[in-house]
């Protein structure tokens, strides 16, 4: 369990207009607060962390033509490359910490965060856009998340399903050797019951045997199921469309969480396969709503074109919470990291955030308190459902 966060006793509510050294952490510059980023800069997992650095400069370069944080300018420091290694991701803390750093927005994968919370747990304001899996946060009081966690969105899927009718009779189709996979799964199956859903099948595989799934699909099949629930990384889940095409399964809906988005980017994968199909994610960059419009095309504009995927959109509204709480806690950069960090964290629980990944809150655990976003599939684009 966590600590208990200081309340402020004066709540405000403020919505978004347009993100181990031991003691006594400085700026270099006091007039200037500085926010470090730690992420896979480089290597697989680089389109992750790349995003998320890419989209920290952007809202930073907004919130100072904004008023700064508390009136103070904000910069983003170069960003720690940490590969996806929590070893790496450590000694990107400390070096960052040499640098000034104060605040960080990151890590960006789960067990980089893990090994990066424990060093900054009640020391430097820890806010993670993307880190999933539920011990990202729970080292001190001062860490917070702006993503779901993978339980969460299993429990936010079945939710979602049985809110807006899709099925009553849902199966699942899960690689049980993963733990972002078997923790969605357990969650959505647990929940399904109190959402009005029966699980008719509950098929799993494993990395050693993703290449063939027609057995779990003829089970599947023969289940009577409205809908297929694919908590997968969009890789398996292409693979699993294929060959669900061929045993006839087109009629049955399918859904999946945010490891599906890339699917329609899949080499050699017909994206004919996805019309239709629905997935749980924050963020789509081909949404039409004014936000995501504007934000993709500021941040194409500053990056080559580079298109922005969630991790970016996630890393987008932490800034702009931090700015918030910032405010709210009337913090000035002249602060030691500890005294900034109390203060942020007990303002986290003051502020709602009207952000690009929907309205947002935070509890005392440092979770996010959001309503989901769920996309489906229509000539090769993703439209928001309401």
């Amino acid at each position: 369990m966590k600590n208990m966060k200081k309340v402020l006793a004066v709540t405000a509510a403020v919505v978004m207009t347009a993100a181990m050294m031991p003691t006594a952490v400085f700026a270099d510059n006091a007039e200037t607060f500085k926010i470090g980023v730690i992420g896979p800069m480089t290597g697989d997992y680089a389109q992750y962390g790349l995003g998320v650095y890419h989209a920290a400069q952007l809202a930073a370069e907004e919130v100072n033509a904004n008023g700064g944080f508390n009136g103070y300018n904000v910069e983003v420091l170069a960003a720690g490359d940490d590969q996806g290694d929590p070893e790496k991701a450590v000694n990107a803390y400390n070096d960052l910490l040499d640098k000034g750093m104060q605040m960080l927005c990151g890590a960006v994968t789960s067990g980089a965060c893990i090994a990066v919370g424990a060093e900054a747990a009640e020391s430097t304001f820890l806010f993670t856009p993307s880190g999933t899996a539920v011990d990202c946060i729970t080292s001190g009081s001062n860490e917070f998340r702006m993503c779901f966690t993978d339980p969460a969105q299993g429990t936010k899927s079945a939710e979602f399903i049985g809110k807006h009718k899709l099925a009553t009779k849902v199966a699942v189709l899960y690689d049980s050797s993963a733990d972002y996979n078997s923790g969605v799964n357990d969650a959505f199956v647990a929940a399904a019951e109190d959402n009005g859903l029966e699980v008719v099948a509950d098929e799993a595989y494993t990395a050693d045997s993703n290449t063939d799934f027609s057995v779990q699909l003829k089970k599947i099949k023969d289940s009577g199921a409205d809908l297929l629930f694919l908590p997968n990384y969009y890789s398996d889940n292409a693979l699993i469309l294929q060959q669900a095409h061929d045993a006839g399964m087109d009629d049955m809906k399918k859904f999946g969480v945010d490891g599906m988005d890339g699917i329609l980017g899949v080499e050699n994968f017909d994206t004919s396969l996805a019309e239709g199909v629905m997935l749980l994610t924050p963020f789509s960059a081909t949404s039409d709503d004014e936000k995501s419009k504007a934000f993709v095309d500021a941040y194409e504009a500053a990056n080559k074109d580079e298109v922005p995927n969630q991790f970016a959109a996630d890393a987008y509204d932490v800034i702009y919470a931090m700015q918030l709480a910032a405010n709210d806690a009337g913090i000035t950069p002249d602060m030691s990291n500890e005294d900034i960090s109390a203060a942020m964290s007990a303002s986290m629980l003051n502020i709602e955030l009207d952000g690009l990944t929907g309205k947002a809150k935070w509890t005392e655990d440092g979770e996010c308190d959001k309503e989901p976003k769920a996309f489906e599939i229509k000539d090769g684009a993703y439209v928001e459902m309401k």
